[in-house]
């Protein structure tokens, strides 16, 4: 499916575009990089003249929402109305309809090319335009590509006298460039009430647990699998989870539980789980007061740097703001790109940056400050 609109461009017209700029300073491979100015040419430029296509390991990207908004940042708040002379435009979102729809539809496609085979995206996006733009990435990145609509809860439930639900939530919408991406299983702590639910017995030392059957759906042909074990095959039509050697091995150590008519399950301790699998609504509040307007929850874009990178690879962020995704690569360790338009952005990235530099938990804090010829912030 694809979404047809007036001024929409092919792929080949906006792949050919030559929009390459300068940057000025010299480029170190082995620096992470900041740079100011439109990302529309620095994407293309980072294409074009620099080696990094299919270099890209993760890209997370907060791109404007189409709200008609006028995003300032003063001395002690943010806010998206200015009430001071001495507050700065942070970034006007201007942009709307098919007209926005295609400025994202440009940049994906030149972030779809610097994405390693490996590469994950994460677009985060909010719920008036975020279904619009799921087809502008099922066409770029392929539907088969498409990984979860994440619902992100930002905030307290709120009592706006208009005439529709409560609004607390935005979307992210997580592609791949392949079926071969990285991905380490995120996990979310048990919270009380799951221990008392999922985990309902309790050995004699007091360790809560519960017991899961030994046997799994489908045979084995001639299979270890397939064997008795202490006198008992597995049901027909399943086979035992280990060999019975395995079995054998858990039984001396206690770890299977036998129930009065003799059928053997075995025991998970909860103690020895690392969490449980993380779903596709997730509650990371933003912050009341941020530094910069539409500040993303530190923790959330920590949580995605873990789940879609792996230590030293290359995360880019091409509207990153006060550069929350930047301190996140940091204090993981991979490598980053930071790109934004905005002189107020940059500034209030540097102050961050600088600040983590000497933060005990950032790996490589080190990096350029670089701007393209062509700013319009």
């Amino acid at each position: 499916m694809k979404l047809s609109y007036e001024n929409k461009n092919s792929e080949e017209e906006i792949l050919s575009r030559n929009l390459s700029v300068e940057l000025s300073g010299e480029w170190n491979d082995a620096n992470n990089k900041l740079i100011q100015g439109d990302n529309l040419y620095v994407l293309k430029t980072l294409l074009d003249k620099y080696p990094l296509k299919s270099k890209i390991d993760l890209v997370y990207i907060d791109p404007p929402f189409a709200t008609k908004k006028n995003f300032t940042v003063g001395e002690e708040r943010t806010s998206t109305i200015s009430n001071s002379l001495s507050d700065k435009l942070a970034y006007s979102d201007s942009l709307i309809g098919a007209d926005f729809l295609e400025f994202l539809r440009i940049r994906l496609i030149y972030l779809r090319e610097l994405m390693a085979e490996t590469a994950s995206i994460y677009l985060h996006i909010d719920y008036k335009i975020g279904h619009y733009v799921k087809i502008i990435m099922d066409e770029v990145f392929g539907i088969q590509n498409f990984r979860n609509d994440i619902t992100r809860i930002k905030c307290n439930p709120k009592n706006f006298s208009r005439k529709a639900y409560g609004n607390v939530k935005d979307l992210i919408l997580f592609y791949t460039k392949s079926d071969k991406y990285t991905w380490n299983e995120p996990k979310d702590d048990y919270t009380q009430e799951d221990v008392e639910r999922l985990f309902k017995k309790t050995d004699k030392d007091g360790r809560k647990y519960t017991t899961i059957p030994l046997h799994a759906p489908g045979e084995t042909v001639n299979g270890a699998t397939n064997q008795e074990w202490r006198g008992i095959k597995p049901p027909k039509g399943r086979h035992w989870r280990s060999e019975p050697k395995v079995l054998e091995k858990l039984e001396k150590e206690d770890l299977i539980e036998w129930s009065s008519n003799g059928v053997p399950r075995r025991k998970i301790y909860v103690d020895e789980r690392n969490g449980k699998k993380k779903q596709d609504i997730w509650e990371y509040k933003d912050a009341q007061y941020p530094i910069y307007p539409t500040e993303k929850n530190l923790e959330m874009i920590k949580s995605i740097v873990l789940a879609s990178s792996n230590e030293n690879d290359l995360v880019l962020d091409c509207f990153c703001g006060s550069g929350t995704t930047l301190q996140a690569a940091n204090q993981l360790g991979r490598s980053w790109i930071g790109i934004d338009q905005s002189a107020e952005a940059i500034r209030i990235s540097e102050k961050r940056l600088n600040e983590i530099e000497q933060d005990l938990f950032s790996m490589n804090a080190k990096y350029q400050l670089l701007k393209a010829n062509q700013i319009y912030a």
